[in-house]
């Protein structure tokens, strides 16, 4: 048989077209899709523009959120409008808690289990508790996105993705850390619960095989309320005594070194304090940094402390609860070594901050009220003993004031709460009553007669109620995040916020109160509950007899007078 070597033959192997398949030009493949911004409805909520990354994943860019709302969350269903039967979606770390604040940060979520974008059609932040859309984005139908595959997952700028399967508590019920190791990085997150004027420490211990202070290397994370950032410092223990410049608890950058620590995001809510950092695993800096081990089990030292006016770590208690008392071992090369059994956002914080004083106001007759947050534990909550679900009532720019008015007298009330009813989170026309909750536009049937409103609201032929008192939208924002816990004082606070207000005009509620009305009322919100507080209701010229009797009863302790009676103060 004669060989013959032809085009397509290559000795006696013989090149078959078995099938082929054309791609023809323009052809349009799945790829990332771009959707509009955040609709802003509530509590500072808006974002650059989001795209639907794969079947399951969004990138949602420069989010800002106040962290205000007491039960929010990223939020998908099915309708026309977001809803309360729609899904949780765990946020840019994988955790289901309700969500924290954002000052203009880039992150990625996925959707959970087998749902897809091709199931939904919006995405919204949402606040369970009181059934609140704080804001959402539409997902078109003719979505053609590449399946969720892990191949279009991104880098986001402030908040890194990975969910660390690493954790250790290194004080009971007061301090974590996760870590994992990245390449050349060793990436931590250091949780604890430490106040404000504290910090948390963590590092390598001075020698191996017990916690010892001296000699170690570690790393001092706190939030630095005079520059308002969370910082992660590098440094050396040379001896247990304050930082002289030279000798003591030192930052390595006061003793000659550097920091080779770099923050990558901090976070604090709940009485919980969180920052992310990384270092080096080998920084190279022989005197101050040690190398982390990477292939063997390493000593570590934990500790929580006072801040010094330098900010920068004092001395800590002698107890177990401030720092690790036993030795402490941790393979940083390790995974799944996670012996952490809850989340400290699960420990009750006992302490808190102190409530704000009940503000009030007295001989005035012309209010304005506007919206505004809530002051977390120092505010609404702590001061009436109801819940509230973020925002609440400032008359005349002071949190839910108790208000003393006058039978038979004549009061105005200028309203800025919204006169929008087809954006419920931004309608807040204002009404007086008997009900301590309000909130009397939600009510039907028997609920309607469980309270008796006394101005703000008319009854149509049915018994519907109405408001009369709506207008345009002014609300008190956070400049960044709800720095409440942080900040001592209402005045101080009012300083972290900003009003920002709608093109219009307020409302207007002119009140006379009647002479039968009770002692006590209430302004409340009629959308809305839990928004308002009291109305003191004294009789008229009542509140100048208690003045009367208050003067009296100084002069009786001068003058003996066993019978002090008004007339007195007049005729003495």
């Amino acid at each position: 048989m004669q060989r013959t070597d032809t085009p397509g033959e290559i000795g006696n192997s013989t090149c078959v077209d078995f099938g082929e398949v054309f791609i023809p030009p323009g052809l349009d493949v799945p790829k990332p899709r771009v959707l509009p911004e955040f609709k802003r409805l509530a509590h500072g909520l808006r974002s650059s523009n989001i795209s639907v990354l794969d079947a399951k994943t969004f990138y949602i860019p420069n989010l800002h959120y106040d962290g205000a709302g007491p039960d929010a969350y990223f939020w998908v269903g099915n309708g026309s409008e977001p809803h309360m039967m729609g899904i949780k979606v765990p946020n840019e770390i994988g955790s289901l808690e309700p969500l924290r604040g954002y000052q203009g940060e880039d992150i990625e979520i996925q959707l959970p289990g087998t749902l897809t974008v091709y199931d939904i059609d919006w995405l919204a932040v949402w606040c369970v508790e009181y059934r609140q859309n704080f804001g959402h984005v539409f997902i078109p139908k003719d979505l053609d996105v590449p399946p969720a595959l892990g191949q279009t997952k991104i880098t986001t700028t402030t908040t890194p993705r990975p969910v660390f399967s690493n954790c250790r508590e290194l004080l009971p019920n007061r301090m974590q850390v996760k870590w994992e190791l990245q390449g050349e990085y060793l990436v931590l997150d250091l949780y604890g619960r430490i106040a404000e004027n504290q910090y948390m420490a963590f590092g390598l211990s001075g020698a191996n095989g017990r916690a010892q202070m001296t000699q170690s290397d570690v790393t001092v994370a706190f939030y630095d309320t005079n520059a308002r950032v969370f910082r992660a410092d590098d440094y050396f223990l040379s001896d247990l005594s304050q930082c002289d410049g030279q000798h003591g608890a030192c930052p390595d950058e006061r003793i000659g070194g550097r920091n080779d620590i770099i923050v990558l995001s901090g976070d604090r809510k709940n009485g919980v304090t969180t920052i992310k950092y990384k270092r080096l695993v080998q920084t190279n800096e022989p005197i101050y940094d040690l190398a982390i081990p990477t292939d063997r089990e390493v000593s570590i030292i934990a500790a929580i402390g006072p801040l010094n006016n330098r900010m920068e770590a004092n001395a800590h208690s002698h107890t177990a609860s401030d720092h690790n008392v036993d030795d402490i071992r941790i393979d940083f090369s390790s995974k799944n070594d996670n012996t952490c059994k809850s989340s400290l956002y699960s420990v009750k914080d006992e302490t808190g901050p102190e409530p704000w004083p009940t503000r009030k106001i007295e001989n005035e007759h012309v209010f304005t009220a506007r919206i505004g947050p809530t002051g977390g534990k120092r505010g609404y909550t702590p001061i009436t003993g109801l819940p509230s679900w973020g925002i609440a009532w400032y008359i005349n720019d002071l949190l839910i004031p108790e208000i003393t008015v006058e039978r038979g007298k004549n009061y105005e009330f200028f309203v800025e709460g919204g006169d929008n009813p087809s954006q419920p989170a931004r309608y807040h026309p204002l009404y007086i009553t008997d009900s301590p909750e309000g909130g009397i536009g939600q009510k039907t049937g028997l609920q309607l007669t469980e309270q008796k409103t006394y101005a703000g609201v008319d009854f149509d032929d049915e018994g519907n109620p109405t408001p009369t008192a709506a207008g345009r939208y002014c609300e008190w924002t956070h400049r960044t995040v709800d720095r409440s816990a942080e900040i001592e004082t209402f005045e101080d606070y009012m300083k972290t916020l900003e009003l920002e207000c709608e093109e219009g005009e307020p409302g207007y509620l002119n009140w006379t109160v009647p002479l039968d009305a009770p002692d006590l009322l209430y302004y409340q919100c009629f959308t809305h509950n839990n928004l308002g507080w009291k109305i003191n209701v004294i009789d008229s010229g009542a509140a100048g007899l208690a003045t009367t009797f208050a003067v009296c009863s100084i002069m009786a302790a001068f003058i003996g007078l066993l019978n002090c009676k008004p007339m007195l103060i007049f005729t003495a």
